[in-house]
């Protein structure tokens, strides 16, 4: 008796249940309907299997067919992924376009990569060579800030190159072929596929030393995230998530930004589309795109394919992470994710978690996250490589106490806390100074002390007492006004002030202000702490006028020094001279 074909049973938004799936494979990819949607097996249970589709479902009933394709969801890996906007199973947005016009036709498919250009490949191996799995075999300017590598595939632990040649090949081309240790003969193309839910291969973790350097003086200065570290950024609606993340991807020094835009409004991912192309890179002079790849996944598209986005963007990361670069990769926002892992957790009907999030969303979360990390590459020629990942956090009303946000705490070390507060005063970067955190600080003191500054942490720690101390200081204020405080306290405020309004307020649409290299960073707080110090001397004094104090010409140079220019430091030097001269004269 032959084996009854695979057929729908039921439909319930992205969850469709089917009936004879017993050839079928746990994520697995299958073709839903007569219209052939992309699905994804989730669930196995005697005969019958739980499909998440990745498209809209509308219109799709009992009895339609279910074709198995036997493969994984997989992206496809190799030159061209760069400059390109995908959606969240990695199908190109302007190949879909072209074929199907502005609106996306349901069970349409283009493949990752372009499949009829050709690239220009470099062998770096000759025959005979002895190689094994990470080793480059060849490399192709992908770009011309991306030297895109092509490596020996993970599970040869020692082979020989049969042949191998340079020249101009499509993706799907073989350019090597390596026989392993086992005398089986591989095919190396310029492509290959990865499942997206599996972590790539890495030969060790390295402990990450090196600061990622935003240029966003509040982060960098207050709250670093190192190369390979791990991030978040939780706000409330209207605080600055997306402009905050969209200035990290714009001038962080990493070498490949993946971008993925995960259930957050169309127009917010519009803004990046639009904007991103047209970006020169401050690293580098070149267009941002050159360095960029992104995948939109916006609230209006089917509520599935949120996860397979996640997935999908840190897949990629971790590739060109493997040839040695140093990647970042920004998430906006895990929250719409964990919402789809809650919508589909419910059409199982699965044993719901805290505020019906599935049991299992801490799992996922830091299976996410760890992914993150600075590596040493598989291969001979010593090449390291990082993934940093920075993900976007939505909580309803700002509620720091929900699920998403604490599991996400519980796995990152670096907290950037947004606050509406602060926003609505128009404060940006909306960093709550007294919220925020890094755990990466001991891991950069060596760095900053040999690279920046002998004193680096002393005013850094110094800046922060001091607004941790305004903060005391402005309840006194507000409960018996100024005139209670005592000189010094008045000194405090003056700086925490400057500290406030001339380092941290930074203007991200303001080309000269939105991008502050490490070294005047510390120039900029060592001279506001400068005040401080000199005010101190001063403070034991009796009958000291403090009105004198603040109405010193050298204030108002201060608050105009984010004006100077990084390229002259003797400059900073001059005013921290006039302020020890001007506060000694009073």
């Amino acid at each position: 008796m032959s084996a009854k074909n695979p057929e729908i049973i039921k439909v319930s938004g992205p969850l469709v249940e089917a009936k004879n799936m017993e050839q079928s494979k746990m994520y697995e990819v299958v073709r839903v309907g007569s219209e052939g949607l992309v699905g994804e097996v989730i669930k196995l249970e005697g005969g019958n299997a739980s499909i998440q589709v990745y498209e809209e479902t509308a219109g799709v009933g009992p009895g339609e067919p279910v074709k198995l394709t036997g493969q994984t969801l997989s992206v496809e890996l190799g030159p061209g992924l760069l400059e390109t906007i995908y959606d969240g199973i990695q199908r190109p947005l302007k190949a879909i376009e072209e074929a199907s016009g502005h609106f996306m036709a349901r069970g349409i498919d283009a493949p990752g990569l372009d499949q009829t250009r050709k690239w220009d490949f470099v062998a770096v191996k000759s025959k005979g060579d002895k190689v094994k799995a990470g080793d480059v075999l060849g490399t192709v300017q992908e770009t011309t800030l991306i030297n895109h590598k092509i490596m020996v595939p993970a599970g040869v632990e020692s082979g020989t190159v049969k042949s191998i040649q340079s020249g101009h090949f499509k993706v799907s081309d073989t350019v090597a072929v390596v026989e392993d240790q086992n005398g089986k003969e591989r095919d190396v193309a310029l492509r290959h596929f990865w499942p997206i839910r599996v972590s790539r291969p890495i030969k060790n973790k390295r402990i990450p030393n090196v600061p990622l350097v935003t240029g966003c003086r509040s982060t960098d200065m207050f709250f670093p995230l190192t190369k390979g570290g791990a991030g978040c950024i939780p706000g409330p609606f209207g605080s600055g998530k997306t402009v905050t993340q969209q200035t990290v991807a714009k001038y962080c020094d990493a070498e490949v930004i993946i971008y993925i835009g995960c259930g957050e409004r169309g127009n917010e991912m519009t803004e990046v589309l639009e904007e991103f192309p047209h970006l020169i890179d401050p690293n580098s002079g070149e267009p941002l795109m050159k360095r960029t790849s992104m995948i939109a996944n916006t609230s209006n598209m089917p509520v599935a394919a949120r996860e397979a986005s996640v997935y999908t963007g840190i897949t990629i990361a971790e590739y060109y992470r493997d040839m040695g670069y140093d990647v970042a990769l920004m998430a906006d926002s895990t929250s719409r994710w964990a919402e789809a892992m809650r919508e589909m957790s419910g059409r199982l009907e699965e044993m719901p978690g805290e505020e019906g999030y599935p049991a299992y969303l801490g799992s996922r979360t830091a299976e996410f996250y760890e992914r993150a990390g600075a590596i040493e590459c598989l291969g001979d020629e010593g090449r390291q490589g990082s993934l940093t990942v920075i993900g976007a956090v939505s909580p309803p009303g700002g509620d720091l106490s929900e699920p998403v946000s604490q599991n996400t705490l519980r796995v990152t070390k670096a907290y950037w806390g947004l606050d509406s507060k602060l926003s609505y005063q128009r404060h940006f970067p909306a960093i709550n100074w007294l919220k925020s955190y890094s755990l990466y600080v001991p891991n950069l003191e060596k760095h900053h002390k040999d690279n920046t500054a002998a004193d680096y942490w002393e005013v850094r720690e110094t800046a922060l007492g001091l607004l941790q101390e305004e903060s005391k200081l402005q309840e006194i204020v507000r409960l018996v006004g100024p005139d209670a405080l005592s000189t010094r306290e008045k000194l405090v405020l003056l700086v925490s002030k400057s500290i406030r309004e001339d380092f941290l307020f930074q203007d991200s649409f303001d080309a000269d202000d939105a991008y502050t290299i490490p070294v005047k960073q510390y120039e900029m707080l060592k001279t506001i702490v400068t005040m401080y110090e000199e005010g101190m001397k001063l403070v034991d004094r009796e009958e000291l006028d403090f009105a004198k104090v603040e109405e010193l010409p050298v204030i108002q140079k201060v608050a105009k020094i984010k004006e100077l220019k990084a390229d002259d430091l003797s400059t900073f030097e001059s005013v921290r001279a006039d302020i020890v001269k001007e506060f000694g004269a009073v």
